[in-house]
C-alpha cells in the first residue's frame, strides 16, 4: 500500500516570509506543505471524529440569496472554532500568518474564519472567485488539504485562473499542501472527485472596504 511521505513544514519568521514574498510577487502561493505534520495529523483525526450530522450541504450567494445549489457545488461545510485542540492550534497558526501580513505587506486583515469542506464521490464546485470587488470584505483565500493519500486518477483538482479562461495551476490535493491566493483577483474550480476529499476552506476579511497594497503582476 502506498503512504505519504513526511515532508518539512514552514515555521517562525522565515516561512511567514516566504509567503508574503511569493504572495507580492504572483497573488497566490502553493506550498507542499507548510505547517507542523502534527498538526495536520490532529487536523485530519478531528475531522474523522465528527459525525454526518455535523455537515450541511454549502450553497451559493449571500443572506437571501443563499441557495443550495448541487449543479454548481456538491461540497459539505462544517465551520470551525477553536473548541478542539487541533482547531485551536490551526487558528493560533493563522493568526501568526494573519499579523505576519498585516506588518509586511500592509493588507489591514482583520479576521480569520474557515470551515471544513467535504467532497463526497463525484462532488464538484464549479468556476467562481470567493470575492467580487467592491461587494466582500474577503481578501485572501485559503485551502489546506487533509487527504493522507491521494492519486492522479482521484481527480478533485483545484484549478487556479487568471481569468475566467486562462489556466494559471492545476493543484492536486495532497495531504498538508497550503494554497493562498487573492480572494477577488482569481478565479477557481474544484473538478469531480473520484472519492472522497477533505479541505479546511478559510478567509482573511478586512473591517473595511478599504482594499489591499497588493496588486500581482498582469
Amino acid at each position: 500500500m502506498k503512504t505519504r511521505s513526511a515532508l518539512p513544514s514552514l515555521s517562525g519568521e522565515d516561512g511567514f516570509r516566504q509567503i508574503a514574498q511569493q504572495l507580492a510577487t504572483t497573488g497566490y502561493v502553493i506550498l507542499p506543505a507548510a505547517l507542523p505534520e502534527p498538526l495536520v495529523d490532529s487536523l485530519l483525526l478531528h475531522f474523522k471524529a465528527l459525525n454526518s450530522e455535523d455537515f450541511k450541504p454549502a450553497g451559493t450567494g449571500r443572506a437571501d440569496d443563499y441557495q443550495v445549489r448541487k449543479g454548481i457545488r456538491g461540497d459539505e461545510i462544517r465551520w470551525l472554532d477553536g473548541l478542539h485542540p487541533a482547531t485551536q492550534a490551526y487558528l493560533e497558526w493563522m493568526e501568526q500568518l494573519r499579523l505576519h501580513l498585516n506588518r509586511h505587506l500592509f493588507l489591514g486583515l482583520f479576521s480569520y474564519e474557515c470551515h471544513y469542506a467535504y467532497y463526497p464521490t463525484g462532488a464538484f464546485y464549479r468556476q467562481h472567485v470567493d470575492a467580487f470587488k467592491g461587494e466582500t470584505n474577503r481578501i485572501l483565500s485559503t485551502v489546506l488539504y487533509l487527504n493522507p493519500i491521494w492519486e492522479p486518477e482521484d481527480g478533485g483538482e483545484l484549478l487556479l485562473y487568471s481569468d475566467q479562461s486562462t489556466l494559471l495551476e492545476t493543484i492536486r490535493p495532497t495531504y498538508g499542501k497550503l494554497v493562498i491566493f487573492l480572494s477577488e483577483v482569481f478565479p477557481h474550480e474544484v473538478l469531480p472527485v473520484q472519492k472522497p476529499r477533505c479541505s479546511i476552506a478559510g478567509w482573511f476579511r478586512v473591517n473595511t472596504n478599504l482594499g489591499v497594497n497588493l496588486d500581482p503582476p498582469k
